[in-house]
């Protein structure tokens, strides 16, 4: 028979309160993100409203939060204030001109000059939608589909090419069956193997060529037989298209083998089909587009520079008076949710306000130990940890992790991640240290100046790169190519 005991035993334990887990939070998060977080409190919380910086001073503000704690008998609270966001300055100088601050955040969404004439539209009707003016680009399925609607075919015809072209991936390639695809739209006349066919053979016809293949070499050869008859090498390219792998390899002894042909009649087909398009709807594909919002723009001013917020994602909010002076009123707390609201407005202004701190810091010690890349850019870019700027802030690694996450720099060298800037250490012959950064761009530049018809070997790089005083094995060299996404020595000779 088992016996149960007990005991009790203290312990520690850490656990974040809801108000810095909301600060870690909004550290994480980018400019992009932070801004849609921020519209969804807005919304929500009736004690937040918009407002210019600077609309309420700091005085009243701490007057206002020191009555309201003491008729609301919050505990914890000293009526800090509301968390002014301004900049540093008004006007900034970049390249020695003086710019405003609206001119420096120039990717503010303003609207553009008569757009109120053009939402009136042309017959002067207000309610004409500026929208209708604006011009779709045309899909890889439409296009197509006008092109069906071109030509005269029977109803079982053109309903086969609409069920291709609806079949096609956004390359334009024959990937499902369209076997299957009918026969999970259930007709009550299915649509037989011979007329599928017939509708491959329509599609295939269409623009741009190549559309409607299964595979690489049928789009390759639909593209060939489109091209004129007198083509140079247009015959030993279409032979060509069933040896795509020996091909690749550039293994022409082998090619000449089989093909029975010349070693100059593979460049010259070769070169052919290198002036096709593998993915023939590659131009008609919606290209996905990320919007990069700065948090920090670094400018020149009298001679430094300097890293100040970008005034465009500073939040204008403020604690809505009316709502604080109507709860005032109720001293016998009735309203226990509208206290915890208050209370929640009062920690996202003093989390944002600590979250652009963070950020600013962050990027003031970049720019300072970084400042030789502003000046002759990426080969000078020193060797960086994350570590060190978390000593030198006094910061926790993880909260600079987060303060450097998915957060751009604007500088006059370009837009960059804060993250760009951090880079593990090489050593050199000299006993000295270069980042990795500075390797790769290196790399890059003696590939961009090699001679095309002796293109350099990444064995080749690695000696020159240890003539430079750089030790970098060969493997090494090869990672930090392909990073730069280069192609091998094979891919860069000139056929």
């Amino acid at each position: 028979m088992t016996q149960s005991s007990f005991s009790i035993a203290a312990r520690q334990q850490l656990s974040a309160s809801p108000q810095l887990q909301q600060a870690m939070r909004l550290l994480q998060m980018s400019a992009l993100e932070f801004q849609e977080e921020f519209q969804q409190e807005l919304a929500s919380n009736p004690f937040l409203e918009e407002g210019e910086p600077g609309e309420q001073g700091a005085e009243v503000v701490a007057a206002e939060q020191a009555n309201d704690n003491a008729a609301l008998r919050q505990d914890g609270e000293s009526g800090e204030g509301i968390a002014q966001f301004e900049a540093e300055s008004d006007r900034y100088t970049v390249d020695g001109v003086e710019v405003s601050s609206l001119q420096a955040a120039d990717w503010n969404e303003l609207p553009a000059p008569g757009f109120e004439t053009l939402s009136r539209g042309v017959s002067g009707d207000p309610e004409a939608d500026p929208c209708n003016w604006i011009s779709a680009e045309t899909t890889l399925r439409e296009h197509l589909h006008a092109q069906v609607c071109g030509i005269q075919l029977d109803e079982r015809q053109r309903f086969a090419a609409v069920l291709v072209i609806e079949t096609l991936d956004d390359h334009g390639y024959l990937r499902d069956d369209v076997a299957d695809t009918a026969l999970a739209l259930e007709l009550e006349q299915p649509l037989s193997e011979a007329e599928i066919a017939e509708g491959i053979r329509i599609v295939q016809q269409f623009d741009p060529a190549g559309v409607g293949a299964r595979d690489l070499p049928e789009c390759l050869m639909l593209q060939l037989r489109a091209t004129a008859v007198g083509t140079p090498g247009r015959s030993l390219a279409m032979k060509l298209t069933g040896h795509l792998e020996l091909l690749a390899k550039r293994d022409h002894r082998e090619l000449q083998r089989r093909l029975d042909c010349s070693e100059p009649a593979i460049h010259e087909a070769h070169a052919l089909i290198r002036t096709l398009e593998p993915h023939p709807g590659a131009n008609f594909a919606a290209a996905r587009v990320d919007y990069v919002v700065p948090d920090v723009i670094v400018v020149r001013q009298k001679g430094k520079l300097n890293a100040v917020i970008n005034p465009a994602v500073m939040p204008k909010a403020r604690l809505n008076s009316g709502c604080i002076d109507l709860l005032r009123m109720s001293r016998d707390g009735k309203y226990p949710a509208m206290q915890q609201q208050l209370q929640e407005a009062r920690w996202l202004l003093r989390n944002i306000e600590q979250r652009y701190v963070t950020i600013k810091q962050v990027a003031e010690a970049i720019v300072a130990r970084q400042r030789a890349f502003f000046e002759y850019g990426e080969i000078a870019l020193k060797p960086l940890l994350l570590r060190e700027i978390a000593d030198e802030l006094g910061l926790h690694e993880s909260t600079l992790s987060r303060a450097t996450s998915k957060k751009y720099m604007a500088t006059p060298r370009g837009t960059f991640e804060f993250k760009h800037f951090f880079s593990r250490k090489l050593s050199t012959d000299t006993g000295g240290s270069c980042s990795a950064t500075a390797v790769r761009a290196a790399i890059k530049e003696m590939i961009e100046g090699e001679n095309r018809d002796a293109p350099l070997s990444d064995v080749s790089l690695a000696k020159m790169l240890t003539e430079n005083g750089i030790c970098v094995a060969r493997r090494t060299v090869t990672k930090y190519r392909n990073q730069l996404k280069l192609p091998p020595v094979e891919m860069r000779c000139q056929p």
